[in-house]
């Protein structure tokens, strides 16, 4: 049976037999974000406190700024190492929390540490200064005669250098590689700013702080290392990745096949992305990060790309056999997010991909999975045959949502959804799109009466 609604601005196809949902990997170790909240927190509790039993209370003026000194040191330290370890790709930190709200907390985090830092920095001086009696040139003169100092000054400004590159305005005018570059060098400053910490008297004044302050730093180094770099090149070793074959699936738009072997230990779940390194001379440098459009089958997977920039037009002319490195399986988009029978699927444009992944394999009888596909007119509707074979087997609902974003009708708007799920508010969301459309919609959800909680999205857009 098939039943079709249009109107000027969207149509609407529902498509019903035997459904074919397929079984979703077991779930690997996650870290849920409140836990690794309260581990950040509780870390920078024990920081505060192993500063509290070594301060020495006094009514000097020199001697409070270089208390208050010492515990931003000490706190900004820390703030380095937790931005380092929020970006390790730790398997069951990013399928936990997503990588999209682990990018967000880095970039807070930031300017927290630089604050910390500014903080540290200008105590240091006033306790230097009010204690030798001078102006603040003369003791910024002295404290840079000391080499643990020179070594903290030099890495306050290669993180200073890694803030301001990072700075929206900033980063929108460099090259992606350049940014890169420049992030790169905040692991140089953590090494300096550990030098520095070592002779400062909060660590270097007990044997116990320098070991564990040591083993702290040794720890996420060894995480970075192994996660960041050997894992990466074990997986190529392991799996061999070539290109396949590239075939075109709209306008500006492309599907990339990827071979391998032995796919299946990838773990690689419905609705996770991985971070793709093609091996041609104007592509090896940067690693892309894109969606599965398709569950892992045998031995191949699949990416749907869309031209928006150099490097993803550039993909398009990748030719079968070319070397693939792959990092992943990565991001918290996936079927253990669910908490309700009930499940919508929204997505605009080219994030289609992770939810076309999710349409075919979530778990569910008839008309317990709706999907929602936002595009301009239906040249823009990428894999709509295979959504429709999807939507026919397994007796599930879909409606696509056409028209240019200005016009009067807002198919996104909270009625308008509503009338298209009537029991909206009782569904699990899955949230993929284009930036501006997933702030609208999340907007139009909470406003239809879906619980925030229950609105599952992330956003690649500060990868």
């Amino acid at each position: 049976m098939t039943t079709e609604v249009r109107t000027p601005l969207h149509d609407g196809a529902h498509r019903f037999a035997v459904p074919t949902a397929r079984p979703v990997p077991a779930p690997a170790p996650r870290v849920r974000p409140d836990r690794l909240r309260h581990a950040i927190v509780g870390g920078a509790g024990v920081v505060a406190l192993g500063w509290g039993v070594q301060a020495r209370p006094s009514a000097r003026l020199d001697a409070f700024f270089a208390t208050a000194a010492h515990l931003t040191g000490l706190l900004a330290g820390y703030g380095v190492l937790v931005l380092l370890l929020l970006m390790a790709r730790i398997p069951a930190i990013e399928h936990g929390v997503g990588a999209d709200r682990l990018a967000r907390g880095h970039a807070l985090g930031g300017r927290y540490v630089l604050g910390l830092i500014g903080a540290h920095a200008l105590l240091a001086l006033c306790g230097y200064a009010v204690h030798t009696r001078t102006d603040l040139v003369a003791a910024t003169r002295g404290l840079l005669g000391y080499p643990a100092l020179a070594a903290a000054a030099a890495g306050t400004v290669l993180l200073a250098a890694v803030g301001v590159t990072s700075a929206r305005a900033a980063r929108r005018r460099l090259r992606h590689e350049t940014w890169r570059a420049v992030h790169l060098l905040g692991l140089l400053a953590a090494a300096l700013g550990f030098v520095h910490q070592l002779a400062g008297p909060d660590v270097a004044g007990s044997v116990l702080a320098v070991w564990l302050w040591s083993m702290a730093h040794a720890s996420v180094a060894v995480l970075l290392v192994w996660y960041r770099g050997v894992v990466p090149v074990r997986q190529a070793l392991r799996h061999g990745l070539r290109v396949a074959e590239v075939r075109d699936e709209g306008p500006d738009v492309v599907s990339v096949i990827v071979r391998g072997r032995d796919l299946d230990r990838l773990c690689a779940e419905p609705g996770q992305f991985f971070r793709w390194r093609f091996l041609t001379r104007r592509l090896w440098r940067t690693a892309l990060p894109f969606s599965l459009s398709a569950p892992v089958r045998d031995d191949t997977l699949r990416i749907t790309v869309k031209a928006l920039g150099d490097h993803t037009r550039r993909i398009r002319r990748l030719r079968p056999g070319t070397r693939v490195l792959a990092a992943g399986p990565f991001g918290a988009l996936t079927a253990h997010r669910r908490t309700r029978r009930r499940v919508l699927l929204l997505a605009g444009g080219v994030g289609i991909t992770p939810m076309r992944t999710l349409f075919e394999t979530l778990p569910g009888g008839p008309g317990e999975v709706t999907l929602l596909y936002r595009a301009p007119d239906a040249d823009r509707l990428v894999l709509r045959e295979e959504l429709e074979r999807i939507a026919h087997a397994r007796q599930a609902a879909l409606h696509y949502l056409l028209g240019p974003s200005d016009a009067s009708f807002d198919p996104l708007a909270p009625q308008a959804l509503r009338n298209l799920v009537p029991d909206l508010a009782e569904h699990d969301v899955y949230l993929c799109g284009p930036p501006g459309m997933a702030r609208a919609a999340t907007d139009s959800l909470v406003r239809a009466g879906v619980p925030a909680r229950r609105i599952h999205s992330e956003d690649f857009s500060h990868e």
